[in-house]
């Protein structure tokens, strides 16, 4: 799927979920940068059902599934790290039909608990996502369980775009967007939604999908090494992630764990706002000074989730 083709699908996908999931606010606060301080709008997309942005790709996905009659007596089933399978879970409850959700053994606790308070069939297997989704992959096969994949589907890709299209609409002249990114589904989303505006994809120093297949020329293997792993611990890079984040020359960052845990403090000591690590780590650039947008630039950085324990924020 090239860059034309999602844009057309991220459109198809507004129409598909929008009486479905939440639209999500955005809030404007200005932001400490060591250049100076600098105005950032914040897309509080944890504020969407399930807790996360996943659930606009899921349900677009589920929806998608349903009208052609793809879904069976057993369901769905999805391999994630937390948010897809909650997102999951979810949305086969917006339909009426099961959902195993296969996770790894090192998954948050608060996302486990959240996915069984949704009816979902929790399959702890390996130490990583490549290994969960291998589990999930031979249910499959046995079952005839309807697979989703967390970033590397068009459905789900295309909705998660639809981030970008309300983030225009609410602000119209946003020219810089920073987004996390694990395997790619969000960034490519947004991207084929706010083009040809600047992209960043942000992403754990431990965990680099999008630098390594920048560099590579491809979709390659990385360690998974991070703080955030539990919702940004993707082995590689989605094939549709590569394909438009290079067509739409998406910038890529890396930052360390310790920048990531110190924007999640901020954003709760100054905003009040209680994410998880993934969604802090867009924002860490900018505290950091990793990234400087350029004179004049307004700002965009996508909250993609908060399903955290926020205990250790106090």
């Amino acid at each position: 799927m090239d860059l034309p083709e999602l844009s057309a699908a991220v459109a198809e996908a507004r129409r598909r979920i929008g009486g479905r999931v939440r639209r999500t606010p955005v809030v404007d606060a200005v932001v400490p940068t060591p250049a100076g301080p600098r105005e950032v709008t914040f897309k509080l997309e944890y504020l969407q059902h399930s807790g996360s942005f996943k659930a606009r790709g899921s349900i677009n996905a589920v929806l998608a599934a349903s009208e052609q009659g793809l879904i069976g007596e057993s369901g769905i089933a999805i391999a994630s790290g937390g948010n897809a399978g909650i997102a999951a879970a979810w949305s086969a409850a917006q339909v009426g039909c099961p959902a195993s959700v296969f996770v790894p053994e090192n998954a948050p606790a608060a996302k486990i608990a959240r996915l069984r308070s949704l009816g979902a069939d929790v399959v702890l297997k390996g130490k990583e996502y490549a290994e969960a989704l291998h589990a999930a992959e031979e249910f499959v096969r046995r079952s005839g369980a309807l697979q989703l994949h967390a970033y590397d589907l068009p459905d789900v890709v295309a909705g998660a775009g639809v981030v970008g299209l309300e983030l225009l609409e609410q602000r119209p002249d946003i020219d810089t967007v920073l987004v996390a990114v694990g395997g790619g589904g969000l960034v490519a989303g947004i991207a084929s939604a706010v083009t040809p505006r600047h992209v960043v994809g942000v992403e754990p120093s431990g965990i680099p999908t999008l630098a390594d297949a920048l560099a590579a020329g491809a979709p390659v293997d990385v360690p998974v090494d991070s703080i955030a792993a539990d919702a940004l611990g993707a082995r590689r890079l989605g094939e549709i992630a590569y394909a438009v984040t290079t067509q739409a020359k998406v910038q890529s960052v890396l930052i360390p764990d310790a920048e990531i845990v110190r924007a999640r403090a901020w954003l709760w000591g100054e905003l009040r706002v209680a994410v998880e690590y993934a969604a802090a780590t867009a924002l860490a650039p900018l505290l950091s000074g990793a990234f400087v947008p350029a004179e004049g630039a307004r700002v965009a950085v996508i909250l993609c989730g908060a399903n955290t324990d926020p205990s250790d924020l106090s």
